[in-house]
């Protein structure tokens, strides 16, 4: 065996620029003349007037193109909503009229063609004469304004395949009730789309829905921010991936429901608009399309590598001490621990932005013990403000607190001890919060994360007005102000030198550029949603936002009734752990189940509403299992934080549904509960109480190993896999590079690259990254990679780049036995 190293690193590859172009003043000027030609210009947008409204297209870049309508001429031309941050570019495009009348509109990737104003509409099948004059008595013909306008639009590949066919498009009057909800913003108008659907398309994204669906075809999503939600927070991010090889981002942030495949076709319908705006991506690979919903809405920044550890939770820590205590006895144990988190409840009263001093009786104390010992913390820091507290009066004056259109702040679902929510849509008062952050907690004692709770708002803004507008038409944008004014400050005030994170329970287009992790909220502690959450997490990070996780095991424990029994004998025994579980015998077996699978999220945390909720709470059976895969975690660090990298390079995520990487495989396009972690990972977690074994299929185009024995398998077949208590169902994808670091109990300390395991049976490639992990030097290129290199037919690794060990490859390097 012949192992090679090569000394040429290549450059590191920073942030992809946004190209420059035209925007929204090139679109004023051409709508200038807009009734003095039917098509202007053959470079730059294309603009089209119509009978009554105007159709505009402009590109952003050659495989993605904007499409709006409306029937007011300023809305068609104004830039994009809130989320979007790319500016246009025309380069390559250009327009023609064919022969059949299309409009037709090109570049090197895609053609978008738009039917002739006089083509005939849509009819259904003729009635007799009899048939209609009856009718006519009950359904008296009327000039309908509601009715859609037929302006067929396609997008398609060069080579002609039609990936995305729009039939009709709608601005009807708002409902009454809308109407009623929305005096700010009046005149505007519900706004909706009809999409051509094949039978074998499928979708994927559109956020968070916990309701068990992969596949969103044959569903109604429900594309708003509803904490009540069945089954858990439904969270709006209206970016959609098509398995036809096509993102479609939805440019309407007011609440849009999405009913997909019924009757063949697609209904985008927003409650609130002055016009239809979508962008559409087309990718050769899903990944290509997430790198085009990163030029439209912004890079996704690497998280601090603490972050990429273990975050140890509950609701709540009440005390310093007991924050302390807990950090140490995770150190005494030898087991692995990054952050602690300080839960809300830490106030004197909620919106004092203070620290009960009686059981936080030195925060910077506590805060430079912890970093002694290589443990950070996460602060939770509440958007509320109630009456009486100390910036409630000013904030109101200021008009700050989000309020009803009589100016009087909503008081939310707790009026005299939790208050009204903070409008971070307010640049003054976003700034304002920042700063409160940063000299109360932050700079006088050192905490290093800030988590961002309620960012829904938990308060209902059809109700109430932003800043901005009417939160009837800005209904889904508050997580992404909320977010960015945290972000934003840590930016402004620490520069490149101190990187960000925070976690937030909602979120929006674009809110992936601040620094943030999103959460599922707050689940029951069941076998059901631990079964849920698995696809609303491939659906969150499908929809372009790779950082996402779970309360581990659950946040509200379902009520036990007194004669409780599992459905099949616990495969750990709690009897030891009674005064934390009661009488929910078989929760130690959920919690080792949620625990494997969290070893497998983005980012690993525990957290939920339980007496005690470490990796020793649930009985020394427990503990055994809990502990082998927190040090799994930790052995994993260098290949998570290297996909994370590609994440920040691509803005594909790493948490990944099965028809990213395997488009081809029917059988991938619909499975609910296996993913792919990072290239080479297949998961496949447990989620039925008892069960020793599972199901998984191993998709087709390649050979797979089993990650526990190294027996290799062939793709395209399902299997049966031993899966005791202790074993989460792991597959290795064929020409993998898995890199292994040395035991440590924290990031902070120093990690040697243990092993590098390559499993042949195909060519492959992983790019290591290492950097400080802490600061944003990486994003000028101060960094070390490796680029390592497998040829199978030469049974030869190669790496080329930083020197990532020091020790002979020999001893580094294991090629898996077939």
């Amino acid at each position: 065996m012949e192992f090679k190293y090569k000394a040429n690193m290549p450059r590191p590859v920073g942030q992809r620029p946004i190209r420059k172009s035209l925007g929204r003043t090139l679109c004023a000027v051409l709508l200038t003349g807009l009734f003095a030609a039917a098509a202007v210009a053959q470079q730059g947008p294309l603009v089209l007037q119509r009978d009554g409204h105007v159709i505009s297209l402009a590109p952003y870049a050659p495989n993605i193109v904007r499409i709006t309508m409306s029937t007011d001429r300023a809305a068609a031309a104004s830039a994009p909503g809130y989320g979007i941050t790319a500016q246009p570019s025309t380069t390559g495009w250009t327009h023609e009229r064919d022969a059949q009348g299309y409009e037709v509109y090109r570049s090197a990737r895609i053609v978008v063609r738009i039917s002739p104003e006089n083509m005939p509409a849509p009819k259904p099948m003729p009635l007799d004469a009899l048939n209609l004059a009856l009718r006519k008595r009950f359904f008296p013909p009327t000039n309908n304004p509601d009715a859609p306008h037929n302006d067929a639009i396609s997008v398609m590949t060069t080579n002609g395949t039609v990936l995305l066919r729009m039939r009709n498009w709608t601005m009807t009057p708002e409902s009454t009730q809308v109407a009623a909800s929305d005096p700010i913003d009046s005149g505007f108008s519900r706004v909706a789309a009809t999409f051509d659907s094949p039978a074998n398309e499928h979708y994927y994204g559109l956020g968070q829905q916990q309701k068990g669906w992969m596949d969103l075809r044959d569903h109604e999503i429900r594309c708003w921010h509803d904490y009540g939600a069945i089954g858990g927070e439904d969270v709006c991010v209206p970016f959609m991936v098509s398995s036809r090889g096509y993102g479609l981002v939805w440019d309407n942030p007011s609440k849009t429901t999405i009913d997909l495949g019924l009757n063949g076709q697609n209904i985008w319908s927003s409650e609130v608009g002055n016009r239809v705006s979508y962008f559409v991506i087309a990718g050769k690979t899903s990944d290509e399309v997430y790198e085009g919903y990163r030029l439209l809405t912004g890079v996704t920044h690497m998280l601090p590598r603490a972050v990429y550890g273990y975050i140890q939770s509950k609701a709540i820590y009440p005390t310093q001490q007991q924050v302390l205590d807990v950090a140490k006895e995770y150190r005494g144990n030898n087991l692995p621990l990054d952050v602690m988190v300080v839960d809300f409840l830490n106030m004197t009263k909620q919106g004092q932005l203070d620290l009960d001093p009686k059981r936080w009786p030195d925060p910077a104390a506590m805060n430079r013990e912890l970093h002694a010992i290589d443990v950070r913390t996460l602060l939770s820091v509440w958007p509320h403000f109630a009456p009486d507290t100390q910036f409630y009066d000013m904030l109101k004056s200021k008009g700050w607190l989000i309020h009803a259109p009589n100016g009087d702040p909503d008081m939310g679902w707790n009026p005299q001890t939790i208050g009204p929510n903070i409008d971070t849509t307010n640049p003054e008062a976003s700034k304002w919060w920042w700063d409160e952050i940063r000299d109360r907690y932050v700079k006088p004692y050192d905490f290093d994360y800030i988590w961002l709770d309620e960012t829904e708002p938990d308060i209902d803004p059809a109700k109430d007005v932003f800043y901005i507008g009417s939160g009837t038409r800005f209904y889904n944008v508050y997580p992404l102000f909320h977010t960015a004014s945290v972000y934003e400050g840590f930016r402004r005030d620490f520069g490149d030198s101190r990187r960000c994170m925070i976690l937030a329970r909602a979120a929006y287009l674009g809110a992936q550029r601040n620094c943030t992790v999103f959460w599922s909220s707050d689940i029951r502690s069941t076998w059901d949603m631990l079964k849920r959450s698995i696809p609303a997490g491939l659906n969150f990070t499908a929809s372009g936002l790779p950082y996402w996780d779970t309360d581990i095991a659950g946040f509200f424990s379902p009520a036990i009734p007194a004669d409780y029994h599992a459905a099949h004998k616990p495969l750990i025994d709690g009897s030891d752990a009674r005064e934390v579980i009661g009488n929910y015998e078989d929760y130690p077996e959920l919690f080792a189940r949620w625990f494997e699978w969290g070893t497998f999220q983005p980012i690993m945390r525990a957290h939920g509403e339980r007496m005690h909720n470490e990796v020793w709470s649930y009985g020394k059976q427990a503990e055994a299992v809990l502990a082998k895969y927190l040090r799994l975690r930790y052995q994993l660090l260098p290949y998570t934080y290297s996909v994370a990298y590609r994440s920040y390079r691509t803005g594909a995520p790493y948490m990944r549904a099965l028809f990213m990487d395997f488009p081809d495989d029917p059988k991938a396009a619909n499975i609910p509960d296996e993913y792919m972690y990072g290239p080479a990972f297949l998961v496949a977690p447990v989620t039925e109480q008892g069960a020793t074994h599972r199901t998984v299929y191993l998709p087709a185009g390649c050979d797979w190993y089993n990650y526990w024995t190294n027996e290799r398998l062939h793709g395209g077949q399902t299997i049966v896999v031993n899966a005791p208590i202790d074993t989460l169902p792991l597959f290795v994808r064929a020409g993998s590079i898995v890199p292994l670091g040395s035991e440590v109990q924290s990031t902070q300390q120093p990690q040697k690259i243990a092993s590098i395991r390559v499993y042949p049976g195909a060519n492959g490639s992983f790019t290591l990254f290492r950097d400080d992990g802490d600061s944003y030097a990486y994003e000028n290129g101060k960094s070390s990679i490796t680029q390592l290199t497998w040829d199978d037919s030469a049974h030869q690794l190669r790496h080329q780049g930083a020197e990532a060990w020091s020790e002979p490859d020999q001893s580094i390097v294991t090629v898996i036995k077939k």
